[in-house]
């Protein structure tokens, strides 16, 4: 909705569409369960690196990159006259440290990081333009392995966080591609054939691929696949697959079983035909689910950095904030203004102290859960 109000006439603190001020105590705990993340991603030696907000477009927006271009906010620097782009992600910049500044590092790299994101617009599901993002990407490795890893790394760092039930996603998007390939099927078929997919329309992926010939005919099987892990590598096993389809479903199966060899109870659902994910994709793509209806917590998958194999998960901590049991605040301690000397016992005893700056100020809208009495810190009668 447009506001056709005169600008000087529109409130000083109105933000713009899909940007929040994040307040108390939500703020901090945000940041507490960011850091507690990247805490568990360090624990499976996960480095972390800081890129900037900031990147010239030519380089923000190369490789992987590219698939955000559409999501990235431009503008021209004052300074060298180039036109810089505002990361829509934070994984195309990862991957270019890795191949830059990281580049002479032994392989393969374990890196971590953890900042905001802006993008043009917003989505239905999550509406917020700027976003916090927290992740791990291992780059330098094109085995199974690596992609179970960041899986099952990102579902450690949120049971550390008390998210626990969580289930695992698994899609092929370059399967279905394959197939279109292998069977030469013209642009047009392609593209009545890939809506036909993303909307799980079973009638009209039957017709189409019957219309596509022999190699397109394992479409609809597959697509009636997709649920547990097991179910969908049956017939993934039991299709007719030209060799590069071939490979993309014996790889899942390899990834699938590495996965279990690392954490046997997560629950996994592969679908072999989703085109669900980033574009820049070339392997298994992934997807944390919550438990319960607290939807997507996290995306990953394989994908290409420059040249380099390499895998990775995002976490969104805006999403994880919801799935995780409240944490206990810090209490805090209202210390009248006689009393400030003793404000540093309390906070070695892990209180937060919020001093009097005079002798009229009380504890009322403070949100104090205590007031220090005579040295020691007395529980206030909570109001409804």
């Amino acid at each position: 909705m447009t506001n056709d109000l005169p600008q000087d006439t529109l409130p000083s603190g109105l933000l713009p569409a899909g940007l929040i001020d994040l307040l108390p105590p939500q703020a901090e705990r945000e940041a507490a369960l960011v850091e507690a993340m990247l805490a568990a991603f360090g624990t499976h030696g996960y480095e972390r690196v800081k890129p900037p907000l900031l990147e010239f477009e030519d380089s923000l927006l190369a490789g992987s990159g590219a698939a955000v271009a559409d999501q990235t906010f431009r503008l021209m620097d004052p300074v060298s006259q180039r036109m810089m782009g505002l990361r829509a992600d934070t994984t195309p910049q990862v991957a270019r440290i890795a191949a830059s500044r990281l580049g002479l590092q032994k392989r393969p790299l374990r890196l971590c990081y953890a900042g905001q994101v802006l993008r043009v617009r917003g989505t239905q599901l999550a509406p917020n333009r700027q976003q916090p993002q927290a992740g791990i990407e291992l780059i330098g490795s094109d085995t199974a392995a690596a992609d179970a890893e960041v899986a099952v790394v990102a579902v450690e760092a949120l049971a550390a966080l008390g998210v626990h039930g969580v289930s695992l996603d698994i899609t092929l998007p370059t399967l279905a591609p394959a197939l279109f390939e292998a069977a030469g099927l013209d642009a047009g078929l392609r593209l009545r054939l890939g809506r036909a997919l993303d909307r799980k329309d079973a009638a009209v992926v039957a017709a189409l691929s019957a219309e596509a010939g022999p190699l397109a005919a394992a479409l609809p099987s597959l697509l009636q696949a997709a649920g547990p892990a097991e179910g969908a590598l049956a017939a993934l096993r039991a299709a007719t697959l030209p060799p590069a389809a071939q490979a993309i479903a014996d790889n899942a199966a390899a990834v699938v079983a590495a996965i279990r060899a690392l954490a046997p109870g997560l629950r996994i659902t592969l679908d072999p035909v989703e085109f669900r994910g980033l574009r820049y994709h070339v392997g298994v793509a992934f997807t944390l689910y919550g438990p319960g209806t607290t939807g997507e917590l996290a995306r990953g998958g394989r994908y290409l950095a420059g040249e380099e194999p390499a895998t990775g998960m995002t976490v969104y901590p805006d999403a994880v904030l919801r799935a995780a049991p409240p944490a206990p605040q810090r209490p805090r301690v209202f210390v009248p203004a006689a009393e400030a000397a003793a404000g540093a016992a309390l906070r070695a005893q892990g209180f937060a102290t919020v001093a009097a700056l005079s002798a009229a100020d009380t504890p009322d809208g403070l949100r104090c859960t205590h007031i220090l009495k005579n040295g020691a810190a007395v529980p206030l009668e909570q109001k409804d």
